[in-house]
């Protein structure tokens, strides 16, 4: 089951990398590493604290007409 929409998956993924880039380039920080979450959540396309709140980013499905002479 996904709770993220494309745009917030993208944001997810490259947030995550620039994190973890950290690790390798600029202050060498091991704070890094916590761009692990957004990537593997990203990746994934479920965010557990999404469903917690009761939130999701994706496209509501889209509505099929009903049949006719079926109630709606």
């Amino acid at each position: 089951m996904t709770n993220e929409g494309t745009l917030d998956r993208t944001i997810r993924i490259v947030l995550g990398l620039s994190l973890i880039a950290l690790v390798f380039f600029g202050p060498h920080s091991m704070w890094g590493l916590a761009g692990f979450v957004p990537l593997a959540t990203g990746l994934v396309g479920f965010c557990p604290l999404y469903r917690l709140v009761g939130v999701s980013t994706c496209k509501p499905a889209a509505r099929t007409r009903p049949a006719p002479g079926h109630p709606a």
